[in-house]
């Protein structure tokens, strides 16, 4: 089996070498376990509005694994903010392959990749290049409830 902890390293430094990295985006990564955000998101203490996947023990024996919207206590207003981003945004994610729109508790929506270790890192980058299309949207439902 591949060393999954590498594959995360290998994927934050493709994250970190991107273009659009250095607009105020960072990253919490502990091991298989990833968190990709901006500054203004309220995620310093990993509380906040971020973009997670990881794969443990459990995904490695379901073989997938999930990758994640969240907006956990530290948001702002949770569940208004999930409510007005989910406004601009729904429509746009439930046309995306795979992604399904939840909008309850912290999750807002979510998609669950097979656990195929070929290219996954790149696999992965993918899909957070995906998923940060929504950053000017998760902006201005942020601004909305501050």
């Amino acid at each position: 089996m591949k060393d999954i902890k590498k594959v995360f390293r290998s994927l934050e430094q493709n994250l970190r070498q991107s273009n659009w990295f250095d607009d105020g985006w960072d990253i919490f990564n502990r091991g298989a376990y990833l968190h990709l955000y901006k500054d203004s998101w309220y995620n310093q203490n990993q509380g906040g509005v971020h973009f997670e996947t990881y794969i443990e023990g459990p995904q490695i024996q379901n073989k997938e694994f999930p990758i994640h919207l969240h907006a956990e206590e530290d948001c702002p207003q949770q569940q208004r903010f999930i409510q007005e981003f989910l406004t601009l945004e729904a429509d746009r994610i439930r046309n995306w392959k795979g992604y399904s729109v939840i909008g309850e508790g912290y999750n807002i929506c979510s998609r669950n990749l097979p656990l195929n270790f070929k290219s996954l890192d790149q696999r992965l980058l993918e899909e957070f290049n995906r998923l940060r299309q929504l950053e000017a949207s998760i902006d201005q439902a942020l601004r909305q409830v501050e």
